[in-house]
């Protein structure tokens, strides 16, 4: 029971993120099924629909706008501050801060991870792991919605009976950066708004909150 106290929030959205996969794979199909039959087409079943193409644009579309997000909002608030924002550090403290404030080399605590205690290009990594790690996931996300969403939009057109294209061509397509910048706009929509929002509103009890009592022009003060 402790186990699932301490890990309740990340567990809780592992089980909503899989409900949200099951619950587009069904939707999918029927949408797609619906399309299939209106063509005078076979249907397909849940298994052939999630190894389709089209799955799997959409997933990829959704996870590559997903991760671009929070990569921005990880490298950007290194250096850029917001002044009364809990999303954002105190502006005196804006760029990579000191060893001493980051508690690496000689600062580094009992308790602080081994890539924290060391130099050279170990430490580099440890200390822009997350930004590294979100990127490439954000890349890889990018490059699987291209490949998917050249197999899906090539097997439109020969549905259409026109010549499909490569893959250059595809990512160079109004298609593909109409579906890719829909999602972007609305990413970046979010995180505009929850700097801002948070600047003036309150949720009690969130770490995403300024305590209910803090001042306004409070910066990276978490309640």
């Amino acid at each position: 029971m402790r186990w699932l106290k301490e890990n309740s929030l990340a567990l809780a959205f592992l089980v909503m993120f899989l409900l949200a996969v099951g619950g587009q794979a069904v939707a999918g199909m029927l949408q797609y099924n619906d399309q299939q039959l209106a063509q005078g087409t076979e249907p397909v079943s849940l298994l052939k629909y999630v190894a389709s193409s089209t799955f799997a644009v959409d997933v990829a579309e959704n996870w590559q706008s997903e991760y671009l997000q929070f990569f921005l909002f990880i490298m950007l608030t290194v250096w850029l501050v917001q002044k009364g924002s809990p999303e954002s550090k105190e502006p005196h403290k804006a760029g990579a801060e000191s060893d001493e404030d980051q508690q690496i080399g000689r600062y580094a605590d009992a308790d602080s991870p081994a890539w924290a205690r060391v130099r050279g290009i170990r430490l580099w990594l440890f200390s822009n792991s997350l930004g590294l790690v979100m990127g490439t996931i954000f890349l890889l996300s990018w490059l699987a919605q291209s490949v998917a969403g050249q197999a899906a939009y090539n097997s439109e057109r020969l549905g259409d009976l026109r010549d499909p294209v490569s893959w250059g061509a595809y990512v160079t397509s109004p298609e593909f950066w109409n579906r890719s910048l829909q999602n972007w706009q609305s990413e970046l929509l979010a995180v505009l708004s929850m700097v801002v929002l948070s600047i003036y509103l309150r949720q009690r009890g969130s770490p995403e909150s300024k305590p209910v009592g803090a001042a306004h022009t409070s910066t990276g003060v978490e309640g």
